[in-house]
Parts: structure tokens; C-alpha cells; sequence
């Protein structure tokens, strides 16, 4: 009777948390070139075969999409936005939900699924513009505010050490 309990707790545990196949990849710990919580990311991970992480680029805005096997599951993005403006203002532009959480006096607005950070000391005088970080996992069936909370802090704190940052420009 044991063995049969077993039998059929294993292969639950093995999926990942979503009742889906277990991860043959191996979790990225870096998006773009940026550092990030490796574990915080795996939270909003599918199990599968394949992923993939691609550069993508648009006006002002450089950013990764995170696909596992042909679905995407995570984007990033580092954009500049007016100078002067909170954390709060920007997300709402760019936001796909509710972002009911904040860290660090609203420096990080969040959710479950979401995230958006300001970064410090990343100023283009130029232009008169702040560098803004943003992470989305609307692909994902995870909902974890604690862990997209680490992911944005993570993934902010090496946008804050990049070129994109020192230079004043993407």
C-alpha cells in the first residue's frame, strides 16, 4: 500500500508544481546579459524540453522574452521614461494588471505576475529620462508575488551595474 502511495506522490512532486512534465532545461540565471534570481525565475517556469532566451529591441526599450518549448513565458524590459515621475506612473502605461504590492517606497510596484522597478542613478541628462525595469510573466500559470518581488530586485540591481546604465543610454 505504501509503494502505491508513493508510486503516484512522485511523479506529482517531479512536475514542477503545475501537474506538467518535469524541466529538461536548465533554468537561465542570467536574461540578456542581466543577473538574475535563478530560483525566483523557476518559480514562473513550465517543466518542458527546450528554452530559449531572445534579445528583443524597440524604440528605447531592450528587453528578453523567455520561451519554453515555442511558448512565451517571460518578458523583461529595460526602458527609459520620463524623468521626475514615480515607479507607479510609468507601470500604469505598461502594466497587464493589478499591481496591489510595493518595496522600498514604491521604487518596485508588483504582483503575483508582474513587476516594475526604478532604477537608481541610471539618468540620460540628455534626453531627461529615468531607465525603468519591467518583468512580466503572463505566460505563466504561476502567480507569486514574493518571487516575482526577488526576480525585479534581482534583475533591477544588475541593470543598475550595466552599460545601459553608466552611459546614460540603451
Amino acid at each position: 500500500m505504501v509503494r502505491v502511495v508513493i508510486a503516484m506522490v512522485v511523479p506529482l512532486l517531479a512536475g514542477c508544481g503545475e501537474g506538467g512534465p518535469e524541466r529538461a532545461y536548465v533554468v537561465p540565471d542570467a536574461l540578456c546579459g542581466r543577473a538574475v534570481d535563478g530560483d525566483a525565475l523557476a518559480s514562473f517556469l513550465p517543466g518542458g524540453r527546450e528554452i530559449a532566451v531572445k534579445g528583443k529591441s524597440s524604440s528605447g526599450t531592450e528587453g528578453c522574452q523567455v520561451v519554453v518549448d515555442g511558448k512565451l513565458i517571460v518578458t523583461t524590459a529595460e526602458m527609459w521614461a520620463e524623468a521626475g515621475r514615480t515607479t507607479a506612473f510609468t507601470a500604469a502605461r505598461q502594466s497587464i494588471g493589478a499591481l496591489d504590492e510595493a518595496a522600498e517606497g514604491g521604487r518596485f510596484v508588483y504582483s503575483g505576475s508582474e513587476a516594475f522597478g526604478k532604477t537608481r542613478g541610471c539618468v540620460d541628462a540628455e534626453y531627461q529620462q529615468e531607465l525603468y525595469t519591467v518583468i512580466q510573466a503572463d505566460g505563466s500559470k504561476r502567480r507569486d508575488a514574493d518571487a516575482m518581488k526577488r526576480l525585479i530586485l534581482s534583475f533591477t540591481e544588475a541593470v543598475e551595474e550595466s552599460a545601459a546604465c553608466t552611459a546614460g543610454a540603451l
